[in-house]
């Protein structure tokens, strides 16, 4: 729903995000699952940022393929494209990197270490809300939650049975379908079946003979059992599967510039299941389970090198929770098992073992003021004993709303930073002496509400140690991953303003973001690369429940530093622009959504790929604008039962 304006001038010291608001508002209805306390949002210390199922479905009419728009607009985070190759991208929060964002649904890492394509093989099609934590979360979920944790949150059944269909089709030559029904089968159970077929037609947009937008076949399947017990204990059961076929790089009879071709593709397979159960029990509180296990096959192709490996994440965790009208607590054990292996580069193999001990306590001090604390310990296999804690304060004097949170976390590195995932692991050495990454965030969150309008401005910085970087061997096609020597530093600032009337609402929004590095030399700092400095969108919808909605965004993402580009050293700042429209009839939905509509795209200024290959492996330069151009798609969402 986005069309793109290039702005004349670049400048570096003022590059820019895109972005969309929060659900701060929440209502009665509204619960937060990702903190584990079973409150409300506007209750929670901890600021958690709601997307709701009406966004949600918004999204799913413009990309029902995938989460990354839904994700993408969404204040403080940015969608970053990883390897152009493969369309692969990671989520980065507030300017921190996005291998520390934990992606989890239902609380469950049922996506593992899903890497840059995982988030691309996610469809909205069955989500009742997203739930966002900004910072370190090691607190709550251990190392892989270092930058924030994204929480998907699956619809619920209801009383009566129900189904939807949606067909999609774009302008770009690519298909969706998505089927969701639930029903009640007594006894207190329920049920629900997610399943979709996505495809996409691989486009060289430039006529370089390089795949600008790679082409690919997906299928899932999702089955999921809910059970609630008259005592009220409850559990809940899923089993998901995917297979894709992924195709980049070269056409067939095409060449990079060594004359070579140089086909990109990766073929993912991946099987999941995972357990979450609740019991009371008299006297104690309440008895919390859950368990996890994911297993996914990945056959990559770089050119003439074939890739394959598995990535295998298994999770158990226990929990005790309790507490009177003023605290309540929740303390329990885990154990997170994560494991690599490669067929090919048997050398970066790894298995990281890291049982933990984590407790949380909330204490209302008086009407307007609630304490927060969590801590938790981890015994990491690898990188020892570790200590992740965080402090959280809400006070609400009257229309206002204050948040003082800060927290510290780690990261276990892996060979899988945004270049690797590029590029293989073909040119890089095996991983020696490295340091795990340590980051301590802080935030400052103060909103205000009176009748239908909301204002909210955040104040957040973090200071990161140890980070990874990839240096290049004197050889010159050779690379090492190092950790870099002093802190890497992000502060800034989100602003958002929401005005509601009657059938319309307006949403502006505002990202600043200064995030600095060692550079190079270790005696001066630089711009963290492919991090905009000033970003800011504005949204307006018009809706009318059972006639449809109409909406506009446009979005602003100024100039970005960029480290190895030939063409440049800051990407243009450029505006996106688009318009959604949806007409209900009965039961049935008919939507079409425009994006990029003026076909504004980073191949219009600079090739994609670079005149030699570069020493980690990659053919391309980083990208820092869109690269499919204008795209219309459109499509009906058909509507059975339910109530």
């Amino acid at each position: 729903m986005k069309y793109a304006i290039a702005m004349v001038a670049a400048t570096c010291a003022f590059p820019a995000v895109a972005q969309e608001a929060d659900t701060e508002e929440g209502s009665d209805e509204i619960v937060v699952e990702a903190t584990r306390s079973g409150k409300r949002v506007q209750d929670e210390a901890i600021r958690v940022e709601v997307i709701d199922q009406d966004e949600v479905e918004e999204k799913l009419m413009m990309t029902p393929g995938n989460i990354a728009m839904l994700v993408a607009e969404t204040g403080g985070l940015r969608v970053q494209v990883t390897s152009p190759a493969l369309g692969s991208s990671n989520v980065r929060v507030r300017g921190l990197e996005g291998r520390y964002t934990q992606l989890l649904a239902d609380g469950l890492p049922l996506y593992g270490s899903t890497g840059g394509i995982g988030m691309l093989q996610i469809a909205p099609t069955d989500l009742g809300q997203v739930e966002v934590i900004k910072g370190a979360a090691s607190a709550f979920y251990g190392p892989s939650a270092l930058g924030g944790v994204i929480n998907l949150v699956s619809r619920k059944p209801g009383d009566a049975p129900q189904a939807e269909l949606l067909l999609n089709a774009t302008s770009r030559s690519g298909q969706d379908a998505t089927a969701y029904a639930a029903m009640p089968l007594g006894g207190g159970f329920s049920a629900s079946l997610t399943g979709g077929l996505h495809r996409q037609t691989s486009n060289d947009l430039d006529g370089d003979g390089w795949i600008d937008m790679p082409g690919y076949h997906r299928a899932t399947l999702r089955p999921r059992l809910y059970w609630e017990g008259d005592s009220g204990a409850k559990a809940f059961l899923t089993v998901g599967g995917m297979t894709e076929d992924r195709r980049g790089g070269t056409l067939p009879g095409r060449t990079v510039p060594d004359g070579t071709a140089f086909p990109q593709d990766q073929d993912s397979r991946r099987l999941d299941a995972g357990l979450v159960a609740e019991l009371p029990v008299e006297g104690l509180g309440k008895v919390h389970l859950r368990a996890s296990g994911v297993t996914q096959d990945h056959r990559h192709r770089f050119g003439s090198v074939i890739e394959n490996d598995r990535h295998d994440t298994l999770f158990g965790e226990v929990s005790v929770s309790g507490g009177s009208d003023r605290t309540t607590w929740l303390a329990g054990a885990a154990i997170q098992r994560d494991a690599f292996r490669s067929e090919t580069f048997a050398a970066f193999d790894y298995t990281y073992s890291d049982p933990g001990l984590f407790a949380q306590v909330e204490h209302d001090v008086s009407g307007d003021l609630t304490l927060a604390g969590s801590a938790r310990v981890d015994f990491h296999s690898d990188y020892g004993t570790r200590f992740s804690p965080r402090l959280s304060l809400l006070y609400k004097p009257d229309r206002w709303t204050v948040r003082l949170s800060a927290g510290r976390g780690f990261f276990a590195p892996t060979p899988f930073v945004d270049e690797i995932e590029a590029a293989g692991l073909s040119r890089l050495e095996p991983l020696r002496g490295l340091k795990a990454e340590v980051a301590d965030t802080a935030s400052l969150d103060i909103g205000y509400k009176i009748g239908r309008t909301e204002l909210n401005a955040s104040l957040f910085g973090s200071t990161a140690a140890n980070a990874l970087r990839l240096e290049t061997l004197p050889s010159g096609d050779r690379v090492r991953l190092v950790n870099v020597s002093g802190a890497t530093r992000t502060y800034g600032v989100e602003l958002l303003l929401r005005q509601r009337w009657d059938n319309f609402s307006i949403t502006g929004s505002y990202v600043y973001v200064d995030a600095t590095e060692p550079a190079d030399t270790g005696a001066e700092r630089q711009t963290v690369a492919r991090t905009p400095r000033h970003t800011g969108g504005v949204v307006a919808m018009w809706e009318q429940e059972g006639k449809g909605r109409l909406g506009f965004e446009a979005y602003y993402t100024g100039g970005q530093r960029l480290d190895e580009n030939p063409y440049r050293t800051c990407s243009r700042p450029y505006v996106e622009l688009g318009m959604l429209g949806e007409i209900v009839v009965g039961k049935v939905r008919l939507f079409v959504n425009a994006e990029n509509l003026l076909d504004i795209r980073q191949t219009n200024y600079d090739r994609l790929l670079l005149p030699s290959r570069a020493a980690d492996g990659r053919w391309t330069v980083d990208a820092w604008g869109p690269t499919d151009g204008f795209t219309v798609n459109g499509g009906i969402r058909i509507s059975i039962g339910g109530s």
